[in-house]
């Protein structure tokens, strides 16, 4: 959207960016200008995701799958990135001091290409929100990760789980957009950007 000012016609771009069709589907969020910086330094990635978040739906006999392991929902995600070069990385990272080793946490990302990293939270406990956003954080602050996305629940999607009987299985200490938008504006991912989309209930395939 551009507003006129002093200096001209100033244009602040945002998740506007983002194809309509996505933003129908998907509740978005943002910090520090994630979309913008996506589609500008890293086309080919930024392509990918919105093909991604274009094509992905929710069928009733995967949403129904018994439960153990990843879902097929997940799965199905996996296999989307990984086809396209995508994979999951770990990051080892240690802090020596006076040339001894104090600390040597391990990170984890779901798909990481080319400085972007991706996290699907389709139905874990919440608190993987917060080492999401503290990864995102991390790898940022050491110039490794230039934006990182989660992609998870719009909480309109609740009424559909109740209505098949599997509302337990999704319950309110998951993961889920109004779990996720709260720890972003607590600045938890620090000055990472950081982009989060929830699919909502318009990607519901009853027939399928």
């Amino acid at each position: 959207m551009c507003q006129p000012s002093g200096l001209g016609e100033v244009c602040a771009l945002g998740i506007e960016l983002l194809p309509e069709e996505v933003l129908r589907n998907y509740d978005v969020e943002e910090r520090h200008h994630a979309c913008a910086i996506l589609r500008t330094d890293f086309p080919a990635e930024w392509k990918d995701l919105v093909q991604a978040l274009t094509e992905l739906r929710l069928p009733r006999t995967e949403i129904l799958a018994p439960g153990g392991g990843k879902s097929p929902i997940s799965k199905g995600i996996d296999r989307f990135f990984y086809d396209r070069g995508w994979a999951e990385r770990r990051f080892e990272i240690m802090v020596t001091v006076d040339g001894e080793v104090t600390l040597s946490p391990t990170h984890q990302v779901d798909y990481f290409r080319n400085r972007v990293a991706i996290e699907t939270e389709w139905n874990n406990k919440d608190p993987f929100f917060d080492r999401d956003l503290t990864t995102f954080r991390l790898l940022f602050d050491l110039n490794v990760l230039s934006v990182g996305v989660v992609v998870t629940r719009a909480d309109e999607l609740q009424q559909i789980f109740d209505k098949l009987g599997k509302g337990k299985s999704y319950g309110p200490s998951t993961t889920h957009m109004s779990r996720l938008v709260p720890r972003m504006h607590n600045r938890a991912s620090g000055g990472c950007p950081v982009l989060a989309v929830g699919m909502k209930a318009s990607l519901y395939d009853e027939a399928s």
